[in-house]
């Protein structure tokens, strides 16, 4: 399956590559960034991670893209539609390598995705899960224009539930 590309103002949504692999791996081995999308791993398993992320292309046909800052070609994080197995509802979700943190490159992607879930594939809905000691994510959240539903459950660990606007109440807007 041949993952789409999408772009932003500032971002490239694409497929995910062996070369992501250097700048995925420091995520994951960094604390501040991993402990919210399930804490620090080495190399290996952020490889399997990677391939998971693409397995749900696969099995899906639609999945986190890799985002990549088009200024600088530098790996910037992930973001996208995900529903993997056991989880509750649809997803849009993200996170950013630490140097692109604070700048609203997760809300630009954030909005593209849920763009492509809206109309691509055609969801009716999506959520996004998080925790509530994440902060950073609950203000992408709001600039997304997500109404917090309540306490949630993700995998065992509590959650908040943030829910998106139905694509009938964004209208025509596209991002």
């Amino acid at each position: 399956m041949t993952v789409p590309e999408l772009e932003t103002e500032r971002l490239r949504l694409r497929g995910w590559r062996e070369e992501d692999l250097p700048a995925f791996t420091e995520f994951w081995a960094d604390e501040a960034t991993a402990h919210f999308v399930g804490g620090t791993c080495n190399r290996e398993a952020a490889w399997r991670i990677m391939a998971m992320y693409l397995g749900h292309w696969v099995l899906r046909g639609y999945g986190l893209w890799a985002l990549q800052d088009k200024a600088s070609g530098q790996w910037a994080g992930w973001c996208g539609p995900w529903n993997p197995e056991g989880w509750p509802e649809p997803e849009i979700g993200w996170a950013l390598a630490k140097s692109f943190h604070g700048r609203g490159y997760a809300t630009e992607a954030a909005l593209r995705a849920r763009d492509f879930a809206y109309r691509g594939l055609g969801w009716p809905t999506a959520v996004s899960y998080i925790a509530a000691e994440n902060s950073p994510s609950q203000r992408v959240a709001a600039r997304l224009g997500t109404t917090f539903e309540g306490p949630g459950q993700l995998r065992g660990k509590p959650v908040g539930v943030y829910r998106h606007p139905a694509p009938s109440a964004l209208g025509n807007q596209s991002s």
